[in-house]
């Protein structure tokens, strides 16, 4: 049996979700924000037939309106800078134990208090063992199939804002060690305009064993070019590519964003698929619920959340079982 963490459609036995808590950085977005964090959380609940939500906020007040809008959940009070707590909570392995990982602010671009030990605090209060490591590793920046098979890019694993001492032969190593990992599938660059560096959980999914989702886009989508590297990358690696429309181009105050539906999360009952209001939107939720036929797919919209840099996988963190 494989020491790497279970992969995201393994049964859950909760999920951490964070909760915008902090109007400076959210601004005029904030209601909107914790509008839209509150429908995923109820999404991935479903009713009580899906699994157990820890939805984290930083204080009382956000707190208060977490219990408001989200009347089904466990509300979890705990100080940290932002709701990334796909970058921030703990790894729980293939061996039960927490693994947390030193954070940078995505290599030194935002640093705020709490992120930085926000894993650890999380880990305490669910009674989990704790194993620290101490090299930069952010959850979005890997995808396990739960073989012993990860999916990462070049662009931020190899970044040297993050760990500018180690090689790629010793990432590799430490993916190993600290995860279990086996085999690694590099890929090349992430999305355009993603402040991550590229994570991988904005470009490429697996969805089975040995089976990676990815985008297709046409020419003008800013990224096609980045699709197809990966595609054939994956490919030649040997693991099974399938294909889910891109949204294409997605602007926000004329800039593009790095809008992605597979920045979407496996629930146990559904999976929550990130949308824009983009013509792609109902063919890729389509597209999802066609490789999860066990669950239900839906579609919620995340203009807010995405103000923020990130989608529902990167606010979210799940705790097997």
């Amino acid at each position: 049996m494989s020491r790497a963490p279970k992969p995201e459609w393994a049964h859950h036995k909760a999920v951490w979700i964070g909760f915008p808590s902090h109007p400076e950085l959210w601004q005029d977005d904030l209601e909107q924000a914790r509008t839209e964090v509150a429908a995923f959380a109820a999404a991935v609940h479903a009713d009580g037939k899906g699994e157990k939500v820890l939805l984290v906020a930083a204080d009382e007040e956000a707190a208060d309106e977490a219990r408001r809008l989200a009347p089904f959940a466990e509300i979890v009070v705990e100080s940290f800078g932002d709701i990334w707590l796909r970058d921030t909570a703990p790894i729980i392995g293939g061996d039960g134990a927490a693994h947390d990982f030193r954070f940078n602010g995505w290599g030194g671009k935002y640093d705020l208090p709490g992120d930085d030990d926000i894993g650890e605090r999380l880990a305490a209060s669910r009674g989990k063992r704790l194993k620290s490591h101490d090299w930069v590793l952010e959850g979005g920046a890997i995808d396990g199939d739960g073989s012993g098979l990860v999916v990462t890019t070049e662009q931020c694993l190899l970044n040297p804002n993050r760990n500018p001492s180690l090689s790629r032969e010793q990432i590799e190593a430490r993916l190993r060690e600290d995860l279990g990992f086996e085999r690694v599938l590099w890929l090349g660059d992430g999305l355009l305009n993603d402040h991550t560096d590229g994570h991988v959980d904005n470009l490429a999914r697996f969805v089975g064993e040995g089976r990676l989702a990815l985008p297709m886009g046409e020419e003008n989508d800013p990224n096609w070019q980045v699709y197809r590297q990966a595609s054939d990358r994956a490919v030649s690696f040997g693991v099974e590519v399938v294909t889910v429309p891109s949204p294409g181009r997605v602007l926000r105050d004329e800039e593009i964003v790095p809008a992605s539906y597979m920045n979407f999360y496996i629930g146990n009952a559904a999976v929550v698929v990130p949308i824009y209001g983009s013509a792609q939107d109902e063919a890729a939720v389509a597209a999802i619920q066609a490789i999860f036929p066990d669950r239900k797919a839906v579609g919620l919209r995340a203009d807010a959340i995405l103000t923020g840099g990130g989608s529902f996988h990167c606010i979210s963190q799940q705790i097997p079982g």
